[in-house]
């Protein structure tokens, strides 16, 4: 009992001491805790938030497993991981197989959200500056614009959400919007956005009024497009055809030349806009000039940095995945992963230096198809003998002219023929099991830099999220379709220029074809295959298609005697033999689904609301 009185004494004595202090020191705000009203009455910390939108950007396109390896672009070495559930079209709600971050539907809404607090708050902040409160809207209208972007193109309408719920709601289940009310939202966030950001000097890697209209141009290049037009459409798909909502991901009425028109207008602006973005899009240029100038557009550096309109950055002290692409990618025989090696049909459609498709059927280029090919060829691809950095010091001694070997070569130490396998092989002495499977891997994208050993250095190569060179692509496309093919042709041989070809004459169905194949080539490994092969609706015949591969076999010419391999057509004569990659890794198939990406059945059971994508009920 003594005790007990104790307690209660102590604890009005407590009492009164607190009672008698000063009212500031009971409201003191939580260190470890910031105020939402603090936030948006403070510039700094208003900024702070609207940066952490940016977020969702990820590593852009800088993942282990890469967009392109769901295209006719490349392969991913290691499966098992949800790539071949899409490239064979197994796809279903309980398991859609491989999406990252960028992608998800329940990351892109997390980073919607944020947009709209922010957005909310911007409308009714006590922040005077009214310059800093239109950048940071305009920033934030842009990141949710971008966010849906991303929604929309992988998964068509999708539940528009333009305000951020509050606890205590009648319901959080809001219904899929159609594809046009979709489309409307985005641009008209883009609208304002490039209103707010005009005259803005920003920081690289923030929204900017130019981003703004390059993102229009590429929503709008995609509303246009056939795949988003119910008629063309659904006369190209039973699965599209036999779809009862077809209004959630195409139009189901207006004109698609309108579209087009407004899809050219956009990207119009963007080269209105942009006069200083356009590096190397003037006059032609030399062979070596031309591998150069895409180096230096996909490394963003040495003048081809103008290109990039908004650039995801790396920083390699941080040591973000996003500037590991040397070692996801690179060769085995340098101790990389070989991630995602590009497939013989992405290599044959570069074409060679003259401007002439390359031809397996062709003597010539069957002898040699890494000789004479337009420059982007070599500034994409390790190919067999191309030169690359040196080995590791301890394989120095096995090759040290540091090049590439994607073959099986005979060589003759003290006059005994010997079979050598090529160190960037599956039966390479150095990690065979991080070995390309289809005889090539990445170089866009990968520091050359020799002091940048892939395996444990981190690089600040930029992920292009929006790129200049895409608008012009953009402006091109609409051009042909609305029937200015004269207008076409002028900017798309600038492209041409830039890279040492010569101009494209074609008309008509050849110049479309020409088209996409310049397109394809130029953005490779760029996540826009993907998305373009299915809005022309050519999947079938391009996604669709086996992966294949080609093999290599070097023997040596009579007389000749080597005793540590060297790539050199005057000792070796070399046979290239092109297969279809081993259905037991890799079994492609198309199937109309697969248009749209299936809405994960735990999305389905948390919004009963939701209708499912065409193909997966």
């Amino acid at each position: 009992m003594k005790n007990n009185l104790k307690n209660i004494i102590a604890a009005l004595t407590m009492g009164l001491v607190m009672a008698s202090c000063n009212n500031d020191f009971l409201n003191v705000d939580p260190l470890g805790e910031i105020s939402e009203s603090a936030v948006w009455s403070d510039p700094a910390l208003a900024e702070a938030f609207v940066t952490g939108i940016y977020q969702g950007f990820g590593n852009g396109g800088f993942d282990e497993q890469m967009l392109a390896s769901l295209t006719d672009e490349s392969m991913f070495t290691h499966p098992g991981r949800g790539i071949t559930t899409i490239t064979e079209a197994r796809s279903n709600p309980a398991d859609i197989g491989w999406v990252n971050n960028t992608i998800a539907w329940g990351n892109m809404y997390s980073y919607i959200r944020r947009a709209n607090i922010a957005i909310a708050n911007l409308s009714d902040t006590e922040i005077q500056d009214q310059a800093i409160v239109d950048r940071l809207m305009g920033e934030a209208k842009f990141m949710r614009a971008y966010y849906y972007q991303q929604l929309a193109r992988y998964y068509g309408g999708v539940p528009l959400v333009d305000r951020p719920y509050e606890l205590g709601e009648e319901t959080y289940e809001a219904p899929r919007n159609t594809w046009e009310e979709t489309v409307d939202f985005i641009v008209s966030d883009l609208d304002d956005a490039a209103s707010l950001l005009a005259g803005k000097s920003m920081a690289a890697g923030r929204a900017t009024e130019l981003a703004a209209l390059a993102l229009k141009s590429r929503i709008l290049l995609y509303a246009a497009s056939d795949l988003h037009d119910a008629p063309t459409a659904q006369g190209n798909s039973s699965v599209l055809a036999g779809y009862s909502n077809i209004e959630l991901v195409a139009y189901t009425s207006g004109s698609q030349t309108e579209r087009w028109q407004k899809a050219q207008a956009a990207a119009k602006a963007v080269l209105d806009k942009a006069t200083g973005a356009n590096y190397g899009l003037s006059a032609p240029v030399s062979q070596e000039e031309g591998i150069q100038n895409y180096i230096n557009t996909s490394l963003s550096r040495n003048g081809g940095e103008a290109d990039l309109i908004l650039g995801r950055y790396f920083i390699s002290a941080k040591r973000e995945n996003g500037g590991r692409q040397g070692l996801f990618n690179g060769p085995n025989g340098y101790n990389n992963w070989a991630g995602n090696t590009p497939v013989q049909l992405l290599v044959d459609d570069y074409q060679m230096m003259d401007g002439s498709d390359f031809d397996w059927n062709n003597p010539e280029h069957a002898a040699a198809p890494y000789e004479n090919r337009e420059a982007r060829f070599y500034a994409s691809f390790l190919y067999e003998g191309a030169q690359w950095k040196p080995r590791s010091t301890a394989n120095q001694a096995k090759d040290p002219l540091g090049q590439i070997q994607t073959g099986t070569y005979e060589v003759n130490p003290g006059g005994t023929v010997q079979t050598h396998f090529g160190l960037d092989t599956r039966n390479s002495s150095i990690e065979d099991w991080n070995g390309s499977y289809t005889g090539y891997y990445m170089r866009k994208f990968i520091d050359p830099d020799p002091a940048i050993v892939d395996q444990n250095t981190w690089q600040e190569v930029p992920w292009p999220v929006l790129r200049y060179t895409e608008a012009v692509l953009n402006y091109v496309e609409a051009s042909i379709e609305l029937g200015q093919e004269d207008e076409a042709r002028n900017w798309l041989n600038q492209i041409r220029y830039r890279v040492a070809l010569p101009a494209i004459t074609a008309t008509g169905a050849e110049l479309v074809e020409a088209y996409r194949n310049e397109r394809r080539v130029e953005m490779a490994y760029e996540e826009q295959r993907y998305h373009d092969a299915r809005r022309w609706m050519i999947a079938a015949e391009t996604l669709g298609r086996k992966a294949n591969i080609i093999s290599i076999t070097g023997t040596l010419k009579p007389g000749a005697s080597v005793s540590i391999y060297r790539h050199d057509p005057e000792v070796y004569d070399y046979d290239y033999s092109v297969f279809p990659i081993d259905p037991g890794k890799e079994n492609r198939t198309w199937l109309d689904k697969m248009y749209f990406i299936p809405i994960h059945r735990d999305e389905i059971n948390r919004n009963s609301n939701l209708i499912q994508n065409p193909g997966f009920d």
